[in-house]
């Protein structure tokens, strides 16, 4: 009941953001772009929800992690009025919020898919789930950097708020470490209370 709870008020507030961020975006097809996987996933935690419901810390993070896309698209992720604060309180020549995205793109995935390889009896916990972990994030955050590249290609200079490279030259290969950065700390934090969560998923079910 409380997942249903949690999925409901989840799914609600997405929505209320989404809404908003989508009225007055400072570009919108940045916007869409950026939204995209938001709505490809929402629709798919409903339909999963019986064969395979995720444990509440997963769904939290995800929101959370929808929040931050939502934004970012909103703003442009140069833009973001948070990054701007972030950069001047570390006095940042660039706005930083990007990065909070990336990290984000690895700190959640890794949940993800240290969660399913678990669930699924495909590794059990150990060194080898961590590394795998890990290699899956940085696929993700690869594949996204290929996905941008593809971007920068069929729009050209109309996709340099998408890219939020922002003039840096080593944009593509720092998003990558973030994300690698946010996956080691999601299993360096996360992975006792995670099991946790996944046992008391496993007595409910």
């Amino acid at each position: 009941m409380m997942r249903i709870s949690l999925l409901g008020l989840g799914t609600t507030i997405i929505a209320i953001v989404l809404i908003l961020s989508g009225i007055k975006p400072y570009d919108r097809m940045t916007w869409l772009m950026e939204v995209i996987p938001v709505l490809i996933v929402m629709p798919v935690l409903f339909m999963s929800f019986k064969k395979f419901p995720l444990t509440n810390l997963l769904y939290s993070l995800i929101f959370l992690h929808a929040i931050v896309l939502i934004v970012g698209g909103a703003y442009t992720y140069a833009r973001v009025p948070l990054g701007f604060e972030i950069a001047d309180w570390f006095n940042l020549d660039r706005n930083p919020y990007d990065k909070i995205g990336h990290f984000m793109q690895g700190f959640v995935p890794a949940v993800v898919a240290r969660e399913i390889l678990i669930r699924n009896h495909i590794l059990a916990k150990g060194k080898i789930l961590s590394f795998i972990v890990i290699c899956i994030v940085l696929a993700i955050s690869a594949t996204y950097e290929l996905i941008e590249w593809a971007a920068a290609l069929l729009l050209g200079q109309g996709a340099e708020e998408f890219l939020g490279t922002q003039g840096y030259e080593w944009d593509t290969q720092s998003d990558m470490f973030f994300a690698l950065i946010g996956g080691s700390t999601a299993l360096l934090f996360l992975s006792k209370w995670h099991d946790q969560q996944i046992e008391k998923l496993r007595g409910s079910l």
